[in-house]
């Protein structure tokens, strides 16, 4: 005989991913006929701690040739298990689903509190992200001192140092807010109903993520009256406005660090009987302060501050604030730089203004078990946040486009839906690219550049770009058919091309369209609207993959599902089917069995009134 556990397997785990506190799972080695090295195991014994804590050993019950166990978990936290039989060590392997070892891993149990709550709203649904500066200008732009107002929209952003040796980022396009609702029709075609806005508070620098005022809209981008007309005129679209809260730094040119007296407020820079003087950290006044990442011009806040935190979420603090004005969530910048206890009182916050707003952390590891710092954090137990950057999926989606090999991806599906809270998981922010990032056909065309000036001018050319295109259309169909809600960065849905910042920062090019790559995201938009329901909550299960090939299903309910092929080779496979199902991109029909081509995907979907066995599809390689 031979053992095998899965915990995406419900009779291996009775819960799959994260599990609320106070709850009982039940886990369960099941035995299995095998070849070579078989044995049959007398006892089993489960090895589990609780993060930083002396594991415990409990053993399973022998039942039917199976082990198993039933365990309440009455905290909260990060556990971590792993099995013995006979002794031996029994964890997992490459794909987690069960390997005899002498040195076995372990798997993880998220235990989160039972009234976590992730907002309904997103769910099922798109999102779009913005970088104002950039987007689309409407109107005429005020001109401010101390910031370049360009007129060459399209043209390359600075990037150079200027003769002190700094990169200024003071050239600005002039996309603004009404832009933006000028374009809300355009982000409608693609299904979009959430869009995520890079900074828009007052400051220097075109990305605004050195904040000069948390409270004024920079002039630039217009004003209070301009964003609440955004805000209701993208709600009439069914689009709810993310912001971007930079809450573990300031810009030294702000109303409260004051560092060129800009401002009428007496700064924390120019002195320590300043209201905002606890706000920093000076090791040597007022020139040696604590700064982000040792950038002078991004002095970092002291959380600690008892005036900072009820600046930011107190009464009349800045989260609620800006909620007042119709918002309907926030991206909280660096948030593994935050601390837990000022992440818990930020969501308590946003929890009471409006439960349904939504609370995203830049997170770009598995934020489950993250470690910043040297402190395991608790993201996703129920008291922070709701959602992350699903930087890992990126990764992996790349991996496999570039590489042909599907297995990190596979294995990063796999841990986010094993360790993830399935509320979490359901409204993971799913990227390709970022404005932190080089864009997404730029990375699949693999067009490698050595110096920023190769960068300044690369493009990708036809053959490079052809290629890209095809890669894309595949990393956007998993982006848009996995767990979680796939965010298009402003002009990847138009082919745009750029290297890592600030290359990936272009204005859109609203003259020159690919038509081709739009009509695929619109098709992908159409499509998961019409299945909204089986992509707000269906479970994925993995129904074949080799290598190059991965095929799944996003499963509601028996009669209720989507079936998604991959294949990033010149295979060819022969898929059985049960009853009849319609190719949602070709719209195409197929009755009882298809082939996938080489290089090929798409996304199947069952017609009413078949057969609904959930376990009738078949995959072979030809």
């Amino acid at each position: 005989m031979s053992y095998y556990y899965n915990p995406l397997d419900e009779a291996c785990k009775s819960i799959t991913g994260g599990i609320p506190c106070q709850s009982e799972i039940t886990l369960r080695i099941i035995e299995k006929e095998s070849g070579e090295g078989n044995f049959s195991a007398q006892t089993c014994t489960l090895v589990l701690f609780r993060d930083g804590e002396t594991e415990q050993r409990f053993s399973l019950q022998a039942r039917n040739g199976n082990f198993e166990i039933t365990i309440r978990f009455n905290q909260c936290g990060l556990y971590f298990y792993r099995f013995e039989l006979d002794g031996r060590g029994f964890g997992c392997g490459e794909m987690r689903e069960g390997v005899i070892s002498n040195y076995p891993c372990c798997w993880q149990i998220t235990v989160f509190e039972p009234n976590y709550k992730t907002p309904d709203w997103l769910k099922g649904g798109i999102m779009y992200q913005i970088f104002p500066d950039r987007f689309y200008k409407s109107g005429n732009i005020p001109i401010q001192e101390h910031k370049i107002l360009r007129s060459d929209w399209g043209g390359t952003p600075r990037y150079q140092p200027n003769e002190y040796g700094k990169i200024l980022n003071n050239d600005f396009f002039g996309g603004n807010l009404n832009g933006i609702r000028e374009k809300l029709s355009y982000l409608k075609e693609y299904g979009v109903n959430a869009l995520y806005l890079n900074p828009i508070f007052e400051a220097y620098s075109n990305h605004r993520y050195d904040t000069g005022d948390y409270m004024q809209i920079d002039p630039l981008l217009g004003t209070k009256d301009d964003f609440d007309r955004l805000v209701e005129e993208a709600k009439k679209y069914g689009i709810g406005i993310i912001l971007d809260g930079v809450f573990n730094h300031t810009g030294d040119d702000s109303r409260y660090f004051n560092r060129y007296g800009r401002y009428t407020d007496l700064g924390a820079y120019q002195s320590k009987l300043s209201p905002y003087a606890d706000w920093y950290n000076f090791y040597e006044f007022p020139e040696g302060y604590d700064s982000w990442w040792g950038i002078a011009v991004l002095p970092a806040i002291n959380e600690y501050s008892v005036s900072y935190q009820n600046f930011i979420y107190g009464k009349d603090g800045v989260l609620k604030h800006w909620l007042h004005h119709g918002i309907m969530g926030w991206r909280l910048d660096v948030a593994d730089e935050i601390p837990d206890f000022f992440l818990s009182a930020l969501r308590t916050s946003v929890k009471e203004e409006n439960p349904e707003a939504l609370i995203i952390g830049e997170v770009w590891e598995d934020a489950s078990n993250k470690i910043a710092y040297d402190v395991r954090r608790r993201y996703l137990q129920g008291n922070e946040l709701d959602s992350v950057m699903n930087y890992p999926l990126k990764d992996a989606i790349i991996n496999f486009m570039l590489s042909g090999n599907n297995t990190e991806l596979r294995k990063t599906i796999f841990q986010l839906i094993d360790n993830y809270p399935k509320q979490t998981l359901d409204c993971l922010m799913n990227i390709l690219g970022t404005h932190d990032t080089s864009r997404i056909i730029t990375v699949l065309g693999e067009q490698h550049c050595g110096s920023r000036d190769e960068m300044a001018i690369a493009k990708l050319d036809v053959r490079q770009k052809e290629k890209a295109k095809n890669r894309l259309k595949m990393a956007a169909l998993l982006q848009f058919t996995l767990p979680g809600v796939p965010c298009i960065y402003y002009g990847d849905e138009n082919g745009m091309e750029g290297y890592k910042d600030p290359f990936c920062r272009r204005c859109y090019d609203w003259e020159h369209t690919d038509d081709e790559i739009r009509s695929f995201y619109r098709t992908l938009g159409m499509i998961r609207e019409k299945y909204k329901e089986v992509f707000k909550d269906g479970v994925y299960h993995e129904i074949f993959a080799d290598k190059s090939c991965l095929v799944y299903e996003r499963r509601l309910s028996s009669d209720d599902d989507i079936i998604v092929f991959i294949n990033n080779s010149r295979n060819q496979y022969n898929v059985s089917l049960c009853g009849q199902y319609t190719e949602c991109l070709t719209e195409k029909c197929f009755s009882e069995h298809f082939t996938i081509q080489q290089f090929s995907f798409g996304i199947l979907h069952r017609v009413k009134d078949k057969v609904k066995d959930k376990m009738c599809h078949y995959v072979r390689h030809i």
